[in-house]
């Protein structure tokens, strides 16, 4: 289950990584400081994936039959 969860969370971290980084550069308060908030927006978008995958992972791994 490690694998799959290691493999989930690189793909929905780095997608909410680009999520937190596009509400950073859309949003004109922000943008002006943005050399400060993207590397917080990514690094929020990987640890909040991290719960999520795991998620994801067992329920993946639930359903598949067994070998």
């Amino acid at each position: 289950m490690k694998i799959v969860a290691a493999l989930i969370w690189i793909i929905l971290g780095a997608t909410l990584a680009g999520v937190g980084l596009a509400i950073v550069v859309a949003t004109p308060q922000l943008a002006a400081q943005s050399m400060k908030f993207i590397p917080w927006a990514a690094l929020a978008g990987f640890v909040i994936a991290i719960p999520f995958s795991i998620l994801l992972a067992s329920r993946i791994k639930g359903r598949l039959p067994k070998a």
